[in-house]
């Protein structure tokens, strides 16, 4: 199997029972509110759905490495793109409709409303921002301002600029602040991530506005459109759920942001571009990013794991994204869900991943000898 040979034929793809399976995260809405109003143990469900049933289901139904046409007509894909379309209203719904409900719900304590908004933040962070990631990618202005206002109910705004002006175009190399270094922990990517993907889609923005002769001060730079939008859904937080609805507010906004990062990390975690010397770089192939074929825990992410695919043709929309053989591509061993928990855990992660990294680095770029050198100086790749 190639990615350039198409296996889903176009009749089969623009069915709306083919694209059903996409709309599965409609499902932890009511779960949310099942947790809400019902408290204890089932404040579980929705970190054990998300992170623990769709790994299991992963293990039972197998990897889908089937492609559709890539060329697919916009038209065709209605059904795919109504899902992140809508995800946006049902969001703020969710999302505000809990802050003003569980502050004045007696039967939740303090840690089962904290324990709540944990787990709403796992919504708004594996649902909520990666849609806002497929949305922003589009040329579609509506389609881009559905992303922003994902990504202000999570107070991460400037993901969008980091991650259009800086990720896709700097992506393992050192200039990327969001391509784990090989050995680097997770807990010491974070916060380093945290700082530096800020200031750097700041700069990128900045930059950009002075290439139109314009200061960072313009109204036309994003940010002040990032800030306004962040402020309003805190004041909104702040007047439906009064102080205790805006600390709620805060936890799920802190658990999105760390879902985020947590999937930046494992995505790109060791791979290295060729420097080609004078600050140049090799183009981005399918080598330098991680895919992951799971069926189910794809159908959850909407093709996130496809990401080799993604980074090599950054426009296409989820339902064409390929998949990618383990001779084109380097195959994470697990779905997103597992290799999140791993992640968390230094040492299990190392165990599973350096060697992948080892290989990759073998099989791809078989005359560097020493890495450590390469890494720290970052000189052009022997020809």
């Amino acid at each position: 199997m190639t990615p350039h040979k198409p296996t889903v034929p176009l009749a089969d793809l623009i069915r709306p029972t083919r694209a059903a399976p996409f709309w599965v995260s409609l499902l932890l809405v009511p779960v949310a509110w099942i947790s809400a109003t019902h408290g204890g143990w089932t404040l579980l469900l929705l970190p054990v759905l998300t992170w623990f049933l769709f790994s299991a289901l992963d293990t039972v139904f197998g990897h889908d490495t089937s492609n559709a046409d890539p060329q697919t007509d916009t038209r065709h894909l209605f059904w795919y793109r109504a899902i992140t379309m809508i995800w946006a209203p049902v969001q703020f719904c969710l999302l505000f409709s809990l802050i003003w409900y569980v502050p004045q719900a007696e039967h939740l304590n303090e840690v089962e409303r904290i324990a709540m908004f944990f787990g709403v933040g796992v919504i708004t962070g594996t649902i909520g921002i990666n849609y806002s990631h497929e949305l922003m990618h589009q040329r579609n202005k509506t389609e881009r301002w559905l992303a922003d206002i994902l990504l202000g109910m999570v107070l991460y705004s400037h993901f969008r600029s980091e991650h259009l002006l800086v990720h896709h175009r700097y992506v393992g190399t050192p200039k990327d602040a969001v391509t784990a270094r090989y050995n680097e922990g997770f807990h010491r990517f974070y916060p380093r991530v945290l700082w530096q993907s800020l200031v750097s889609a700041f700069v990128a923005e900045k930059q950009m506005l002075a290439r139109r002769g314009q200061p960072w001060s313009h109204h036309s730079n994003p940010f002040f459109r990032y800030w306004v939008l962040q402020a309003a859904f805190l004041l909104l937080a702040l007047a439906l759920g009064g102080l205790s609805g805006l600390i709620l507010f805060l936890i799920q906004a802190g658990t999105a942001i760390w879902q985020l990062e947590l999937v930046n990390y494992i995505e790109h975690y060791g791979l290295t571009r060729k420097h080609l010397g004078d600050g140049k770089y090799e183009h981005v192939k399918p080598q330098h990013s991680w895919n992951a074929d799971h069926r189910m825990s794809n159908w959850l992410l909407i093709n996130l794991q496809r990401h080799s695919d993604h980074h090599f043709k950054p426009d296409r929309r989820f339902p064409v994204l390929q998949t990618y053989s383990a001779e084109e591509a380097p195959q994470l061993p697990y779905g997103y869900p597992i290799m999140t928990m791993a992640a968390m855990m230094p040492p299990l992660w190392r165990r599973i991943m350096n060697p992948r990294v080892r290989r990759w680095r073998q099989t791809y770029y078989p005359e560097i000898t020493d890495w450590a050198a390469y890494n720290s100086g970052q000189t052009p790749m022997p020809r």
